[in-house]
């Protein structure tokens, strides 16, 4: 029984239930016991997660545009700078922008489905393509190596055993599918891939029996043209677990408009693969796409800075990711999919001569979906007070966007808030504890003691607002220095709201 299904019948059932050990019976699904067991694993056990990499290392002020800062952020890349008026601005959010491109994500942010996570990185960057990477697919220190994926070892504990024990009767497909032309690390299990990888959208269509202009009108004739076919038929043979994809992509359509195939947007021909494998019932857990070419140290615009190769690639993005939603909701599976970006690194604040931008620190990633609780983590990059290197040397004009949230935060949010995960396991999976970001969450909490108006005391990066649910955990100490809003605050035991004067605390909720 899926999560849905159980949360209907519970409305007008009495509905035995066993928690650890002990019986437990609730009336009805508005019962303070059922919500609280919404995050559960029992709940959770058709949840999908659809990780997008965007190869090569994404501009993010470019990408999401501090308008707050605008002069400063224009003196800093005066060459590569989006104009103002071309900003699509965010709807509540006037301090922040979308690039020019983007208008699709922007509609699915002002429809409350897509969260920024601002100046996501992890400490001492590494700023190499292959070993940056490697450490957001491994999710290890810097310092630190792992032979296994952050998402591939949540699916070796998931699913013991895996491959020699699958398939079984609950799990008949693949625990995870890739598009793409090398495995990722991310999804290395403890000994092997715990993912079955289709080369390209060409393989899967020849996997599935339907043919395309592509794969008709691409092969030279004669023996050069059969030996093409014949490989090409032996890595369709190859795809595991081929017999449910074709299942699926049989039973499954695609009811939103994609991006015509003129475009050429590479992205958007993978997600509506996925999209229509999780219509038609495949029950993999996580999918993994990608699309390439950030790696924009030279050309990153042209004629005019709202256009070249980062347009196309932000533009791209943006419109497969909408009709990628769209898709989702049209089948009336979007409660259940959750989509995430990332990339190698950040690029730095200052552009380069060559009408580009180099390896830096922080960047932005995305998190799409109706799951999202909270649609901003962190705050604009500060960039009169908060660039790196703090204090540089008078011959170096190099500033970089210094890191607000590390990167296994989002990770273990995923973890525990969307596949329902004991914060214990989540734990052992990363190495350590990682504090939430409160994106799946109403509710913000403390992360370490200070004064009240400190972004970086907080689990969302930034101030409480008068619509927030606030927790001060237990030992940590706020200070007080001016009245305070919100819609409801908890002091736990062992916490403490320190008043530095004659100031008062005005619940709304």
């Amino acid at each position: 029984m899926n999560r849905r299904d159980f949360m209907s019948a519970g409305a007008s059932l009495m509905l035995p239930f066993m928690l650890d050990g002990f019986g437990i019976k609730s009336m009805a699904k508005g019962s303070a016991l059922v919500q609280s067991l919404q995050n559960a694993s029992i709940f959770n056990s058709d949840r999908v997660l659809v990780i997008i990499y965007l190869a090569g290392g994404n501009d993010g002020l470019n990408t999401i545009i501090p308008l707050e800062f605008y002069s400063q952020y224009n003196a800093l890349r005066s060459n590569i700078a989006i104009p103002e008026s071309a900003v699509l601005k965010l709807q509540g959010t006037p301090e922040t922008g979308f690039h020019p491109a983007m208008s699709g994500m922007r509609s699915l942010y002002d429809e409350g489905k897509l969260a920024i996570i601002n100046s996501v990185s992890y400490p001492n960057s590494d700023q190499s393509h292959y070993r940056s990477t490697d450490i957001w697919m491994t999710g290890v220190d810097s310092n630190q190596y792992a032979s296994s994926g952050w998402a591939g070892r949540f699916l070796n504990d998931r699913f013991p055993g895996y491959p020699e024990a699958y398939p079984t009767q609950d799990m008949k497909d693949p625990l995870a599918v890739q598009i793409g032309q090398i495995s990722t690390p991310a999804l290395l299990g403890t000994s092997q891939s715990m993912a079955i990888t289709i080369q390209d959208p060409n393989v899967f269509y020849q996997l599935i029996g339907e043919s395309t202009d592509t794969i008709a009108g691409d092969l030279p004739c004669c023996d050069a043209g059969d030996l093409i076919s014949f490989v090409r038929q032996k890595q369709v043979s190859a795809v595991g677990y081929a017999s449910q994809i074709k299942a699926a992509a049989d039973a499954g359509r695609n009811l939103a408009a994609y991006p015509d195939a003129l475009q050429k947007n590479e992205l958007a021909d993978q997600l509506k693969i996925v999209a229509r494998l999780i219509h038609g019932g495949l029950r993999s857990k996580i999918y993994y796409v990608e699309l390439g070419g950030f790696d924009t140290h030279s050309g990153q615009v042209g004629t005019a800075s709202t256009e070249g190769t980062h347009a196309v690639l932000l533009k791209n993005l943006s419109e497969a990711v909408s009709a990628f939603q769209n898709d989702l909701k049209l089948q009336g599976t979007e409660d259940r999919v959750l989509g995430m970006t990332f990339s190698d690194f950040g690029r730095r604040a200052t552009s380069n001569a060559s009408k580009g931008t180099d390896h830096g620190v922080g960047a932005p990633m995305f998190l799409f979906g109706t799951g999202i609780k909270r649609q901003l983590v962190g705050t604009n990059p500060d960039l009169i007070n908060g660039l790196l290197p703090a204090s540089p040397p008078a011959w170096d004009n190099n500033r970089d966007i210094k890191m607000q949230i590390d990167f296994r935060r989002v990770y273990a949010d995923i973890l525990n808030e969307w596949f329902g995960l004991a914060s214990s396991q989540t734990e052992q999976l990363l190495f350590r504890n990682f504090k939430t970001t409160s994106v799946f969450s109403d509710k913000v909490q403390t992360i370490a003691s200070g004064a009240w108006p400190n972004p970086e005391i907080w689990s969302h990066g930034r101030v409480p607002s008068i619509k927030d649910i606030v927790r001060i955990n237990s030992g940590h100490i706020i200070t007080v220095g001016q009245n305070i809003l919100a819609k409801d605050l908890k002091v736990e035991s062992g916490g403490e709201l320190r008043f530095l004067g004659n100031y008062t605390v005005n619940i709304t909720g």
